[in-house]
């Protein structure tokens, strides 16, 4: 199981990445999506964390 932190790391390469790809809206929103994934991740796991 990741780490909160490992988690955001990934959701802020996915967005990176999406800011790459403008001229590619659905892999651009594909990114975003997968994001948007770990950072609800990373959130349940901080949760987790302060119990």
């Amino acid at each position: 199981m990741p780490k909160s932190e490992e988690a955001l790391e990934h959701a802020a390469q996915l967005l990176e990445k999406a800011e790459m790809e403008i001229t590619n809206i659905p892999l651009m929103q594909r990114y975003d999506e997968l994001a948007c994934s770990w950072m609800s991740l990373a959130n349940l796991l901080m949760e987790k964390e302060r119990i």
